[in-house]
């Protein structure tokens, strides 16, 4: 007896049929991932799964700051006569390398997301077989970490380097701010619990716990990964608000104009003090004041640790 299709692959033939009819034309918005729960009452994970295999099969792509659109058919290749096997014309390389499928994969990530990368959208960005890519690169996988530590090669030490074991803390971790604002996708893709080898990133937070002195090297690196875990936790809210972009068509300034009459109820019901306190205070909670209030309270803890190790030790931090 025939197996029944999955969940999600019976929504993207919903949604494929849809699109063969015209009622959905290249150019127009598919149901985003919210969309598609409500309409098919499914979990969030298999409508994610949908979006992502119509763009897989080049059904659907992303378009920042609008969302998930149909795509342009692609146009017929003539059909040529085949070959003998032995004079078949060998795919060309047409440009690849291995830095160079590395630059692609970050270009997809950066504007879509790490969920929008596959062997075959990169493949599609140079007019190739995914097969041509496995010849510079091994898997999906191995790409990652290559454009993860791609990602870290951009990042400019400063100079002068701060001397101050605090000032030099702080200035490691506003660089792994600004460098996960430019990669949204790079902060949900680290991991503390299953670190991958990456050299860049292991030496930019060597340089930034350079300066601490007097802690034995368990403490040390107890505080290098607390202080990378607040920075990387705090800006996965850059993919977050990406994706939401994508499935919305609205960036943050827009969401937050269509939110305004509903929190302006909220704030002003008197049950809500706290919140009533910031009324008409635009943007007075963002990622980077949350991340800057942070980092402040995070140091200052740090600095308890650090003045208290040298105070034992007779020393001077």
């Amino acid at each position: 007896m025939e197996q029944p299709a999955p969940p999600y692959r019976r929504i993207v033939d919903a949604i494929r049929c849809r699109i063969d009819s015209g009622e959905l034309a290249p150019g127009d918005r598919v149901p985003s991932t919210r969309r598609i729960t409500q309409e098919w009452g499914v979990a969030m994970a298999t409508a994610t799964k949908v979006l992502t295999t119509l763009r897989q099969e080049g059904v659907v792509r992303a378009v920042p700051g609008v969302g998930t659109v149909v795509a342009e058919p692609q146009p017929q290749r003539a059909a040529r006569p085949e070959l003998p096997r032995e004079r078949r014309p060998r795919e060309t390389d047409r440009g690849l390398s291995r830095e160079s499928v590395v630059r692609a994969g970050l270009k997809i990530a950066d504007a879509e997301g790490l969920r929008a990368l596959s062997m075959r959208r990169v493949a599609a960005e140079f007019g190739v077989s995914s097969m041509a890519l496995y010849r510079h690169v091994a898997n999906k996988d191995e790409l990652v970490v290559l454009m993860a530590d791609a990602a870290f090669r951009g990042v400019a030490l400063p100079d002068p380097e701060p001397d101050d074991w605090r000032a030099r803390m702080a200035a490691g971790a506003r660089l792994q701010w600004e460098l996960y604002q430019r990669h949204p996708w790079l902060a949900h893709y680290l991991s503390i619990t299953r670190p991958q080898p990456m050299p860049r990133a292991m030496a930019l937070i060597e340089w930034t716990m350079a300066r601490v002195t007097g802690m034995d090297p368990v403490t040390l690196i107890h505080m290098a990964v607390t202080l990378l875990n607040y920075v990387r936790a705090t800006a996965a809210g850059f993919e977050d608000d990406l994706e939401a972009e994508q499935e919305t068509g609205l960036d943050r300034n827009q969401w937050m104009a269509s939110m305004e009459p509903v929190f302006e109820g909220i704030l002003t019901s008197g049950s809500y003090p706290m919140y009533g306190g910031i009324s008409g205070h635009d943007d007075a909670v963002t990622l980077t004041s949350l991340f800057e209030f942070g980092l402040a309270r995070l140091l200052d803890g740090m600095a308890a640790l650090v003045e208290g190790r040298a105070a034992e030790s007779g020393g001077v931090s």
